[in-house]
């Protein structure tokens, strides 16, 4: 099993330069951050974790910027986006930044992508909040088509554009790794139908009896097993849990850690790093 470290990257936070060097050190396998352009002062959308929003969403840096930063000052460290809000981005210039960082990290990102929960954002972007997952969808294509055509054209119901020529084309081939994240029963479906992977939330004595149904579905669609990756995001830091997920075909676990300076941080990502060593 991999592992990797998840964090909303904030003013007030470790930054991501050291934060990278740190997991690198650590022997950690990746790096996440998250997405949020930006959050509505008017909300009639409920934060799916209950309670009131917490500060970071509204304060989190931009994941690209992020990680080509983390790309300039590691070698092995793969970059990640946990998740990338698509349907909230244009696809001719996020198919770009997806290049470009797979570029300047020589072949080490992984698009992890999501539909995300927050509607006023989405409207704010123009994106209807009843077609987001049709427009994920549609987006993601085209980028694929971007990424690995030289003279790319899409036509969908929700995505329109005639043959294009944008370079740079990604490393890794045909493209990097597209995660899906998302809940049961929807993201595994997506992650199954159009994705190299899935990358559910862990949730106490519920996934687990999620992750046989999720292999099932995946080889009823066609779908090999080496053909998916399993991440579970937002881990647990109990061993026998971990160890429990690995038996049920999770290749990774990615454990989210708070925006915290790095005095207090540090601390926690060596006993994380003790716990992956364990389970190695």
């Amino acid at each position: 099993m991999k592992f990797g470290i998840a964090l909303f990257p904030t003013d007030y936070s470790i930054q991501p330069v050291e934060l990278a060097q740190a997991c690198e050190a650590r022997g950690f396998e990746s790096l996440w951050f998250p997405e949020h352009s930006h959050i509505p002062a008017s909300r009639r959308t409920p934060f799916p974790g209950g309670g009131e929003l917490p500060k970071m969403y509204y304060d989190v840096y931009e994941p690209f910027i992020s990680l080509g930063a983390a790309a300039a000052v590691t070698r092995t460290l793969k970059l990640a986006t946990g998740v990338c809000l698509v349907v909230q981005r244009d696809p001719i210039q996020t198919a770009k930044d997806v290049a470009t960082l797979d570029r300047v990290s020589n072949g080490r990102f992984l698009f992890g992508v999501g539909v995300g929960w927050n509607a006023e954002e989405m409207e704010n972007h123009g994106t209807s909040y009843r077609t987001r997952l049709s427009l994920m969808e549609e987006r993601i294509a085209a980028m694929k088509a971007i990424w690995t055509q030289p003279k790319a054209e899409y036509h969908g119901k929700l995505v329109h554009f005639d043959p294009i020529m944008t370079w740079p084309k990604p490393v890794q081939k045909p493209h990097p790794p597209v995660l899906l994240g998302g809940g049961w029963p929807g993201g595994a479906r997506r992650a199954i139908a159009y994705g190299n992977g899935w990358m559910p939330i862990y949730v106490p004595k519920h996934l687990a009896k999620r992750l046989p149904e999720f292999w099932r579905a995946a080889s009823d669609a066609g779908r090999a097993r080496d053909s998916l990756e399993l991440s579970i995001f937002a881990a647990p830091s109990d061993q026998k849990e971990l160890e429990m997920l690995r038996e049920n075909g999770a290749s990774r676990a990615v454990f989210m850690v708070p925006p915290d300076p790095a005095e207090k941080l540090l601390p926690r990502l060596d006993s994380l790093a003790e716990l992956a060593r364990r389970l190695a």
